[in-house]
């Protein structure tokens, strides 16, 4: 009797535990098949909220993150350490998710190990290697090398197959972010104590209207920063609005808290734990966003996005008329928020607008196509 095929799933970023935690649990109803999680530390803290939230306990944590490390040196590093995971383990097949560092790495880890790489969330393109840098060319590379592509919506499987991704190995699954969404703003309405982080901001805000403000992309540079600080501020002085700016660990990110850290109507969160995210997502009107991850959750929830980017590789926010383009022109961006602020009619066919995104099935349809293209391998 053949023991049952290993599959082993890397992540090392919240975003990535988020998404994979769907995968993982439909797996784990599948007794043919062994799973086991592998972590790098990517985003340390960030990641270990989300573990905790999820309550998804690792098997291996790699802790590969340091204090001052630079980029090249995690890459090498997440390279050599992912190698020596997969010689040891000797997993049937390596699932690795979006467009991180720890996705890119695994994927060529894997490939010089000999290791069979499936890719959650695959096709997403931008056409710009620079807008999103270096997520855009870790994600092609990723096609490259992987044999089982798992597209969260048919514009993605369509990106996949121009570039000759043979059509067998194309999956079109929705996106596993929103099965995670889903169940946590049902364990959010039910226990609202779980968000309780956000609780003293929604107090202060009163009946104005929350607008939640996120920018982190690395390929934003401090004049594109300083005109998004401008339009923040400019939004921030209205009467009928309290304005949320998100702490991310990227620079950018503290960029802009520093722009407008003395903007006294702008209130500076603490990077929040997943359920009070997803609780602030709730009562939020409105979110001015560069996240990939958050333009399809925000669709999920009824919540009309502005993207501060001039490009997207999730166009069919764009197209489904949920999410609205507006880089980041100061200009811009207060024109289109006020239009959403003032005019309900505006707002309300933006929230309306069909979520192109999921269901909430994904992880079990992952879970299904890994399960059949190991079915040989498995126990009889």
């Amino acid at each position: 009797m053949r023991a049952a095929p290993r599959i082993l799933l890397l992540f090392g970023t919240r975003p990535e535990a988020i998404k994979m935690a769907p995968v993982i649990a439909a797996l784990r109803r599948r007794a043919r098949l062994t799973v086991r999680l592998a972590v790098t530390g990517q985003h340390r803290a960030l990641l270990d909220q989300a573990l905790a939230a999820l309550e998804l306990v690792p098997d291996v944590d790699l802790d590969l993150m340091r204090a001052g490390q630079p980029h090249r040196a995690l890459l090498g590093a997440l390279i050599d350490s992912v190698a020596a995971l997969l010689e040891a383990e000797r997993p049937a097949r390596l699932v690795v998710q979006g467009d991180t560092s720890t996705a890119w790495a695994g994927a060529m880890a894997a490939n010089l190990c000999g290791v069979p790489v499936a890719h959650v969330e695959a096709g997403l393109r931008s056409g710009d290697l620079a807008a999103p840098r270096p997520e855009e060319g870790w994600r092609r590379a990723i096609t490259a090398v992987a044999d089982c592509h798992f597209a969260p919506t048919a514009t993605a499987a369509a990106a996949l197959a121009a570039e000759n991704v043979p059509l067998g190995a194309i999956h079109v699954t929705g996106n596993t972010g929103i099965d995670s969404l889903l169940a946590m703003a049902a364990r959010v309405a039910a226990s609202p104590s779980l968000g309780a982080s956000v609780t003293p901001f929604a107090a202060a805000a009163r009946t104005r209207r929350i607008v939640t403000v996120t920018v982190h992309r690395r390929e934003k540079d401090l004049a594109a920063m300083a005109r998004v600080a401008r339009a923040v501020a400019t939004l921030a002085v209205r009467d009928d609005v309290a304005v949320a700016l998100l702490a991310h660990p990227a620079p950018q990110a503290r960029a802009l808290a520093g722009l407008l850290a003395r903007e006294p109507r702008v209130m500076l969160l603490p990077p929040l734990d997943y359920p009070s995210m997803v609780r602030l997502l709730g009562i939020s009107h409105l979110l001015l966003t560069d996240s990939g991850g958050l333009q399809e959750e925000a669709p999920a929830l009824d919540l009309p996005v502005l993207v501060l980017r001039d490009t997207t590789e999730r166009p069919e926010g764009i197209a489904s008329g949920c999410a609205c383009l507006v880089g980041t022109d100061a200009a811009r961006i207060v024109a289109a928020a006020t239009r959403l602020l003032d005019d309900h009619a505006a707002h309300a066919a933006m929230a309306r607008a069909r979520n192109p995104y999921g269901d909430g099935r994904a992880g079990a349809r992952v879970a299904a196509i890994l399960a059949r293209l190991h079915a040989d391998h498995a126990d009889d």
